[in-house]
Parts: C-alpha cells; sequence; structure tokens
C-alpha cells in the first residue's frame, strides 16, 4: 500500500510541475491554478487507464505485427503511445478547469509534451519515489515516535520486540528481488 502511495504522490506533483510548464510556453493552453485538480485526473488515468489502454492497444496491433518490418512495428508503436496520450490529455481536459484554444497546439502539441515529460519521468521514478518513500517513513516514524513518548518512555520501546510490519519489511528485503523488479510485481 505504502508503493502506491508513494508512487501515486510523486506522480502528482511530477504532473502539477509538468501542466504548470506546459501553460508557460503555450498560449494556447491554459492551466492556472486548475492545475493542481488536472494532476489528480492526470494521474489516475496514468496510473489506472493508461496501461489499460496500452494493453488493449498493443493486442490489437500484434495481430498484424508480422506484416511490419521491425521500423514499421516500431512507429506504429510510438502511434499507439501518441493515441493514448491524447486521450489522457483529452479526459484531463474535459474534466479539469484546462482551457484550451485550436486543434493542433491545444490538443496535438501537449500529449506530446506528455510525452516527453512520461520518458523523463520513467527514468527518475525510482529516485523520485525512493526520496518520496523515505519522507513518507521520516513522517510515518516522527508521528509513531510522538504517540509512543506519550504512552510510554523511550527506554520502554526500544526493548520491545519487533512488531510485525517491522518483521513484514524486513522479510520484504529478504525475498532477493531488487526494488524495480519488487515495483513491477506491485503493478500486476
Amino acid at each position: 500500500m505504502k508503493n502506491w502511495i508513494v508512487r501515486a504522490v510523486s506522480l502528482y506533483v511530477f504532473n502539477v510541475v509538468v501542466l504548470l510548464l506546459i501553460d508557460l510556453p503555450m498560449s494556447s493552453v491554459s492551466v492556472g491554478w486548475n492545475a493542481l485538480w488536472a494532476a489528480v485526473i492526470l494521474t489516475l488515468a496514468t496510473l489506472a487507464l493508461k496501461p489499460t489502454l496500452l494493453r488493449m492497444f498493443r493486442g490489437a496491433a500484434s495481430k498484424s505485427a508480422q506484416t511490419r518490418t521491425k521500423v514499421g512495428e516500431k512507429v506504429v508503436q510510438y502511434v499507439l503511445v501518441f493515441i493514448v496520450e491524447l486521450i489522457v490529455w483529452v479526459l484531463t481536459v474535459w474534466l479539469s478547469g484546462v482551457d484550451v484554444h485550436g486543434w493542433f497546439w491545444g490538443y496535438v502539441l501537449p500529449p506530446l509534451y506528455l510525452l516527453i515529460a512520461w520518458v523523463i519521468y520513467d527514468l527518475v521514478d525510482d529516485r523520485i519515489e525512493a526520496r518520496a518513500g523515505a519522507v513518507f517513513d521520516t513522517v510515518q516514524s516522527k508521528v509513531k515516535g510522538g504517540r509512543a513518548s506519550t504512552t510510554g518512555s523511550a527506554d520502554a520501546t526500544a526493548s520491545e520486540p519487533p512488531s510485525a510490519a517491522t518483521r513484514a519489511a524486513g522479510d520484504e528485503l529478504a525475498d532477493g528481488l531488487t526494488p524495480e523488479q519488487r515495483r513491477m510485481l506491485d503493478e500486476l
């Protein structure tokens, strides 16, 4: 559960920044304070809708993959990803207060910016999620530490046996999976 929370929050913050950056150079897209709500929609669509659409489109495209060359297959894959980005962008615009003017400048170009941003996010997401996870753990330990100090002394809490959550975390680290493999399994 913690992994999903950390991933969703880090993606949300990243999406807010991306929406504000899209707003800066483009006069045809006005985001402003709507970036906060639009990032919620964008994050939910990225986590839930995007993998489903990609799986569906790739399944349909794989039926004719043997008739295409390697370059043709790459082009089809890129077009499919762009179509998914376009769907996610249109949903974000419709369900939030983002104001868009113009077909090309408002609906075609921003998904390309999103695509570039998500490629960058994919390259740095492990580090972002690790940093966000560390902040989450720090806050959680301070909250638990504050509660423990009001109920008893620090020595009494230090001598207690490890909790079930601590043992589960130790077992998780001993499973032999890398953080990337664990994240991939969590996504399944």
